[in-house]
């Protein structure tokens, strides 16, 4: 059977990402629409999500740090359920500025302790499996949960409860804090400590500064590569839902619950390619799968910019949502491998809080920037044009990375 040809530490971790993702993908995709029904400018919004990106560059370090030091990955995972929890919470009853802040602090301080530990957590769970495999099949559960945390937070919005978002989370994530209890990961063979053979040899906090700028050095090729990427999801996760409901130059504005059905289908286009280009990228260099993705991502990004110029626009941007996707389902899986072959086994768990906060300082610059752009043009014609070029221009960094496997200090 198909399933069965993973690892069962494997496959708790993909039923446990995919109802993570349930919960995410209705407060990620839908809370810029209901605050902006609360007549909340698209600035407002952008810095929301950016002060949020903030906490969450924060909390990703410490999550590495501890990941080095070998705490165990479903411990964070349960810290960072518990912190999205409350931020539900809070923006389940928020109807001002302020409630909104702190429920975006929280959100990103659960996201920035979540994707660190549950990336380096798929290379641990693999056991024989290869982790590029690994990687694509946890991918895989992300897309399928995001898009179904979507339809229902569409259905919702439509009937007139868009709140329910923070609700169908927290439900969610209280099972999530069950499964991954699982006693199947209170097994010290998946501490962190044992995919760095335990070699922690920082000796002061000079030496730990030096280390974490050899490995930004390390990784700086691919780094560069991930704040761009990176900042397409950040993207199409705040810019595109203001753009649809907005409008374009000449493209018609649509409402709030067709707005909600677009990102469901582009989030479903994204389910239905991930694992097959997933898995065909994991025989397949890096640098390839990377190389893809920029190209597909500029093609997308020039499409949603031209889109806006036609009345019928929207079959532009849908033509442009599905070469996104196909760039997502190449980037993300490839990208998450590459920190595993790319850096030192010892420090591989702040390698990928470093890789984590790319995803943070893309969600902290770039929904700020599209606010603005959006407010100043009335339109994302230029933010959308901008993008495809700038994703053009960083694709000769792609033969810049190079693999290393130990740090000298």
């Amino acid at each position: 059977m198909w399933w069965g040809q993973f690892p069962k530490e494997l496959r708790l971790l993909t039923k446990s990402r995919l109802l993570a993702s349930i919960g995410a993908g209705g407060v990620l995709y839908l809370t810029p629409i209901l605050f902006n029904s609360l007549s909340f400018t698209a600035s407002q919004i952008g810095t929301g999500i950016a002060i949020a990106a903030v906490a969450g560059t924060i909390t990703r370090l410490i999550a590495g740090y501890y990941l080095d030091q070998g705490m165990h990955f479903a411990r964070l995972l349960r810290i960072a359920a518990l912190l999205a929890i409350t931020a539900d919470i809070v923006l389940i009853r928020s109807n001002d500025y302020a409630d909104f802040i702190i429920g975006e602090i929280l959100l990103g301080s659960s996201a920035g302790i979540y994707w660190p530990s549950v990336e380096i957590a798929v290379p641990l769970s693999c056991i024989s499996l290869k982790s590029s495999k690994g990687f694509a099949l946890a991918r895989s559960a992300d897309a399928l949960g995001v898009s179904i945390g979507t339809l229902i937070g569409s259905c919702a919005a439509y009937f007139g409860y868009i709140r329910l978002i923070y609700l169908v989370e927290s439900l969610v994530l209280l099972v999530f804090i069950r499964l991954i209890s699982n006693n199947l990961y209170k097994d010290d063979s998946l501490k962190s400590k044992y995919i760095v053979n335990n070699t922690i040899k920082s000796d002061s906090k000079h030496s730990s500064l030096k280390e974490i700028l050899k490995l930004v050095y390390i990784l700086f090729p691919l780094l560069i590569i991930s704040l761009f990427s990176t900042g397409m999801l950040s993207l199409i996760q705040t810019a595109l839902p203001l753009d649809l409901v907005i409008g374009g130059i000449k493209r018609r504005a649509i409402s709030e619950s067709s707005t909600g059905f677009i990102i469901g289908v582009k989030l479903g286009i994204l389910l239905i390619l991930q694992w097959p280009i997933g898995n065909w990228l994991s025989n397949k260099n890096i640098k390839y799968g990377l190389n893809i993705s920029l190209i597909s991502f500029s093609v997308g990004s020039l499409l949603l910019s031209l889109s806006s110029l036609y009345i019928e626009g929207i079959y532009l941007t849908l033509l442009g949502l599905i070469s996104i996707s196909v760039g997502l389902a190449a980037f993300l899986p490839t990208a998450a491998e590459a920190i595993i072959q790319i850096s030192p086994k010892e420090k591989q768990g702040i390698s990928m809080a470093i890789y984590s906060q790319c995803f943070g300082i893309s969600a902290f610059i770039a929904p700020w920037l599209a606010g603005i752009l959006i407010d100043i043009n009335g339109n994302a014609y230029l933010l959308w044009l901008i993008g495809g070029l700038c994703y053009l221009s960083i694709i000769p960094f792609s033969n810049l990375i190079r693999k290393k496997k130990t740090i000298s200090v």
